[in-house]
């Protein structure tokens, strides 16, 4: 991204002269259904910031570092206190601007080698193994009761 977040409307709207309006950012934004995503995107983002370590591309303190502001994002959310914002449009913008705001440069440096496209696709793809693997157990808990 060039910039911060703290100004992701400048990023959509610097094509326009005026900021983006209310009604626009609540027809685009997905975060109001995409934040059931954030516990996978956390766990991705997890496995993406232990490799970009064992890759030498970010220092032992930046893992740390990361893997505690995801420990503090993932307690917010847990406990409802994870302020959500639809002019950060989604589950990713706002999960990496709490991260950049908990630690700095290195929530900034989580996204080397790491497309907006694979984000998405994986976050995808661990929400939907997760939910098939919920829909086998509870029809294998339902199947056990029929033979009582």
């Amino acid at each position: 991204m060039n910039g911060s977040l703290h100004n992701k409307q400048a990023g959509w709207s610097g094509r326009f002269n005026e900021p983006v309006s209310e009604l626009v950012q609540r027809y685009t934004a997905s975060v109001t259904f995409d934040k059931r995503l954030a516990a996978f995107d956390i766990s991705a983002s997890l496995a993406h910031a232990d490799m970009l370590h064992g890759v030498g591309l970010i220092s032992k303190t930046d893992l740390q570092d990361i893997e505690s502001g995801l420990a503090t994002i993932s307690e917010e959310i847990a406990q409802d206190k994870f302020d959500w914002s639809i002019a950060l449009e989604d589950v990713h913008l706002n999960i990496e601007k709490r991260l950049i705001d908990l630690v700095g440069d290195a929530g900034k440096r989580l996204h080397t080698a790491r497309s907006r496209n694979d984000q998405v696709a994986t976050d995808i793809r661990l929400w939907l193994r997760s939910s098939i693997d919920e829909i086998r157990l509870g029809l294998s808990e339902s199947s056990d009761l029929g033979d009582e």
